[in-house]
């Protein structure tokens, strides 16, 4: 028996139905076939009915149908209509609530399965295998947004189930972005996990980022992941640190993925955590103008956040993370047992990101974290839960803003004040997560006091932040001197700042708020907390 709806999707012909058949009776749950319910609903052929309605009502019904299919209390199969994941709502609430496979087969096959002579009026006007190319590269980007593709061509429907089943033993999240999206798997101690992924790349080489802590704590599971991979490879490894996030350690990757003369078919491997994911991904984004990459996040924080999402980039002594791209990984392999050697202080701060998440996303999240810490911070399920939360509430955001032109920019809740503090900490004094844990509870007593957000808003954040064992607030002085950072951060436009708002764990919208006002309502809050 399966926990979620498993959806097969792609273009006619592709062997949904017949497959879903298959899996029906394999997995024990029913088979819904969207096309047949609606059928029965309007009483007509498909044909006819998109004849007869026209496309736009037609596609309304669909959309209905298949809606009422996700929304089925008890797990089921759900075989779709060729075009039914083409409607947004529809493709983003199976990947969130289902498993979605996307069949799919090369154009002549298609055509000979389903015959010259079918009425589909997709088909209609020339020669069907010419047609379903058409339509196989008009929803390219659609059928990519999947968990799992098949092509079937040559695989009998027990063959396809077979991949099927062993495939919904993974957990993978998907970042929906079209032809590029990507998995983010989740897995303990597999590194066959990244040799696998590494691997479907097919890459002329692979280029290794890390630093010495990871090397050498970690070590051990990079040779597994990579000693399999017959294909030539080098390794850069960086001093460690967020003060090393910087031009210099850029160049040194540079360096070695030139020296060993890499040409574009490469891969650039992260293996660490955000500081190095950050540059390995912005070293991939200039390389030859762009080569591909793979992240292996090492720390809590960067599995919950840094490591998905595209940002990459290096600090600036003028503000942290002023140089960079957006330039998304080819996968993300999320391996919790790389936790098991993390130190306490950095799985805390990795805290923060979950913390942040829930509170402008998912309110459960919040509760998640705090009962994971209570009960002494376990790596077990409760964990991967945790993790795959957080990812998954960063995914439903990113799809929508990639760029960070709108929404996307909610993300940042409490990193105006948190890149503020670390610039006036040298990047030394306080870890990224903790920084930004005093930097939500600030943000929220600053816009307090600027009347944006409900009184008692901030000392909730704050009963959080110390429920995960992080500290929520640093000396007045010190909040007072980051001040001065402010006008450095990334979000400013002219003399305003945008802000992410929550007004209570769970909901957030942005706002934008003068600069010098909110400089002094921080400035405040480091009075009243000298």
């Amino acid at each position: 028996m399966i926990k979620r709806h498993v959806v097969l999707s792609g273009p006619m012909g592709a062997g949904k139905t017949t497959v879903g058949r298959v899996l029906s009776l394999r997995l024990g749950v029913p088979l819904v076939d969207t096309d047949a319910l609606l059928e029965q609903r309007l009483e007509k052929t498909i044909a006819m009915a998109y004849r007869e309605l026209g496309e736009r009502a037609f596609r309304e019904a669909e959309r209905n149908v298949v809606a009422e299919a996700l929304g089925r209390s008890t797990p089921c199969v759900i075989a779709v209509g060729g075009g039914a994941l083409v409607d947004r709502t529809n493709r983003y609430r199976a990947l969130d609530e289902a498993t979605v496979f996307t069949l799919t087969a090369s154009p002549s096959v298609l055509a000979r399965r389903i015959g010259e002579s079918s009425d589909r009026p997709l088909l209609q006007g020339g020669d069907v295998a010419v047609r379903l190319s058409e339509i196989l590269e008009a929803r390219a980007s659609v059928y990519a947004e999947a968990h799992w593709t098949f092509t079937t061509d040559d695989l009998e429907a027990e063959m396809v189930a077979d991949a099927i089943e062993l495939a919904l033993r993974h957990q993978r999240i998907v970042m929906s972005l079209g032809d590029r999206s990507y998995g983010v798997e989740l897995c303990v101690g597999q590194p066959g996990m990244t040799t696998d992924h590494v691997a479907t790349c097919t890459p002329s080489s692979i280029v290794i980022v890390t630093d010495t802590n990871v090397k050498r704590a970690r070590g051990p599971s990079l040779h597994r992941a990579i000693a399999p991979l017959t294909i030539p490879h080098a390794e850069a490894v960086l001093v460690p640190g967020e003060s090393r996030k910087t031009h210099h350690s850029v160049s040194m990757i540079w360096d070695v993925a030139l020296g060993c003369g890499i040409d574009r078919d490469a891969v650039v491997v992260a293996f660490g955590g955000g500081v190095v994911g950050d540059m390995a991904g912005f070293a991939a984004a200039t390389l030859l103008r762009g080569i591909r990459w793979v992240m292996v996040p090492t720390t809590l924080l960067a599995m919950v956040d840094a490591s998905v999402g595209g940002k990459t980039g290096f600090d600036h002594a003028s503000g942290k993370n002023l140089i960079g791209a957006f330039h998304q990984p080819s996968a993300v392999v999320v391996d919790v047992a790389h936790l098991a050697t993390l130190p306490e202080r950095e799985q805390r701060a990795g805290l923060a990101e979950v913390l942040k998440a829930g509170w402008i996303v998912d309110r459960q999240l919040v509760r998640l974290a705090i009962e994971w810490v209570r009960e002494g911070c376990p790596i077990d399920a409760r964990l991967i839960a945790m993790i795959g939360g957080a990812i998954a509430a960063k995914v439903s955001v990113v799809r929508d803003d990639e760029r960070e032109s709108g929404p996307r920019a909610l993300l940042n809740f409490g990193h105006t004040v948190g890149h503020a503090l670390e610039a006036h900490g040298a990047y030394q004094r306080w870890l990224h997560g903790e920084a930004v844990a005093v930097g939500m509870v600030a943000e929220l007593a600053a816009l307090e006091i600027m009347g944006l957000v409900p009184k008692g808003v901030a000392a909730a954040n704050e009963a959080d932040v110390k429920a995960v064992g992080l500290a929520p607030r640093v000396a007045g002085g010190d909040l007072a001197a980051a001040s001065r950072h402010l006008a450095a951060d990334k979000k400013r436009r002219g003399e305003e700042l945008a802000l992410p708002v929550p007004s209570e764990a769970g909901r957030g919208r942005m706002v934008r708020v003068p600069l010098a006002a909110f400089q002094r309502a921080v400035e405040e809050v480091a009075r009243n907390w000298a």
